[in-house]
């Protein structure tokens, strides 16, 4: 019985956590990511369309978007070397102008980050994302 009193309190204090850090996250999003991914995570307009210099505008982290479709992993290495290391690193022929945050954000408040616009999703794509990503049988 008290191990499963210790297991409910601990996956409580795990929810708590992360409600703790998604808080945090919101005004961490707020200060470093709104100017460009919108206050309401709606991105820049035409984001699919690239500009003159070939780069493309911030996409939408909202459920329209496309950030759902990638792992945590990934995410969190986009942010931290900037979106061009992380792609040249892939082998992707693309153009990003996303500049790399690990100089100025810690990997914890990355992950603020991350779980924030991950609370924002509703449960159809926090759903879609897990099938997504669930690795092969």
């Amino acid at each position: 019985m008290r191990q499963l009193i210790l297991l409910l309190a601990l996956s409580n204090f795990a929810g708590l956590c992360a409600a703790a850090s998604a808080e945090t996250g919101a005004a961490l999003y707020a200060r470093h990511c709104a100017s460009c991914h919108g206050a309401n995570l709606e991105g820049q307009p035409d984001w699919r369309s690239p500009k003159a210099d070939g780069t493309y505008p911030a996409p939408p982290h909202d459920a329209e978007g496309h950030t759902w479709h990638h792992d945590d992993a990934m995410l969190q290495d986009y942010m931290t070397r900037g979106g061009q290391a992380v792609l040249d690193d892939m082998g992707v022929s693309f153009r990003s102008a996303m500049p790399a945050f690990g100089e100025v954000l810690s990997p914890v408040k990355i992950t603020s980050i991350l779980d924030f616009i991950k609370s924002t999703w509703p449960d159809r794509i926090r759903q879609a994302r897990d099938e997504r990503l669930r690795p092969a049988p």
